[in-house]
């Protein structure tokens, strides 16, 4: 999916899981098919799931992931993957890697802009998303790693020169001078003027998990740190509905001017993976494309 990424064979990860973790040697372990882009999962055994980073700028999730999510966990009315184990670089793997427990659902990526998945009652999703971030966000962020030089949820500003190149790289794919218009007025929105509070910064359709209608789990924490809570509305011109980025917008209890930054928050990676995606992964540069035209309508 990316001209730099680590290939990482079934061998290499068994060999690691033998090596660093002997108590789960044993276990049979299954490759799954790539979801996200950054990571490659393998389960192992019934309880259990191996994430190895694939790219350069995932390299330090699983630290990150290590460090914090077994503390945020207990505050949160959803489960997260708090990792159980932090293996080390070995052999040619250069990163470090993680082991975190197996959660049972679905991911919604089956579904965008409204279509049915599971039967999701889309509005009891919105408000169970945005009940699980305000409580993130409602935690002591005390030491927590702030976000800072373009990484989602630090100043929009940093993330002037990225949208530009990309809305000029995208060429007859999009209408450019209306993305710019509506990047324009989200860089206009008064900055967030309170503490860093934390964030998960990545919700999207893949890094949810769905059972029974509802939403049950937040899953891929690498991008979490401290920063501006307006990153986490995003999802209301991603994969929520139209019909429901209201009700999303007011669980969120944010005000005018993060609504409008929020909106920039979607344009980062959409302007981005509708063109670097385009050929690697369809379906995530057509979903990026699908959200560029829903800033650009407002």
């Amino acid at each position: 999916m990316h001209d730099d990424e680590v290939v990482i064979g079934d061998e290499l990860v068994a060999r690691l899981v033998a090596t660093q973790l002997p108590q789960w040697a044993d276990l049979p372990l299954r490759r799954l098919p790539p979801v996200g882009t950054d990571n490659q999962l393998f389960r192992l055994g019934d309880d259990l799931l191996v994430r190895m980073p694939r790219i350069h700028w995932a390299a330090d999730a699983p630290e990150l992931e290590h460090r914090w999510l077994p503390a945020l966990a207990p505050h949160l009315p959803l489960a997260v993957p708090a990792p159980v184990a932090l293996g080390r670089p070995q052999d040619e793997y250069p990163y470090a890697w993680s082991v975190v427990p197996w959660l049972e659902g679905t991911t919604v990526t089956a579904a965008h802009l409204g279509d049915d998945v599971d039967n999701v009652d889309w509005e009891q999703l919105a408000l169970d998303v945005a009940a699980f971030l305000v409580a993130l966000r409602a935690i002591d962020a005390t030491g927590a790693p702030l976000k800072t030089d373009g990484s989602r949820g630090g100043p929009l500003a940093d993330c002037d020169a990225w949208v530009r190149d990309w809305t000029s790289r995208a060429g007859l794919r999009v209408d450019a001078a209306a993305v710019l218009a509506a990047w324009e007025e989200s860089l206009a929105a008064p900055a967030w003027d309170g503490p860093p509070v934390w964030l998960h910064a990545d919700v999207h359709e893949g890094n949810l998990l769905v059972r029974d209608g509802r939403v049950t789990a937040v899953i891929d924490w690498g991008g979490l740190g401290a920063g501006d809570p307006a990153v986490e509305l995003n999802a209301a011109w991603g994969f929520l509905p139209p019909s429901v980025a209201g009700v999303y917008r007011s669980a969120m209890g944010l005000d005018d001017a993060a609504w409008l930054r929020g909106r920039g928050w979607a344009l980062v990676p959409a302007i981005s993976g509708m063109t670097y995606y385009e050929t690697t992964n369809p379906r995530l540069a057509e979903l990026s494309r699908r959200t560029v035209e829903r800033v650009i309508a407002g």
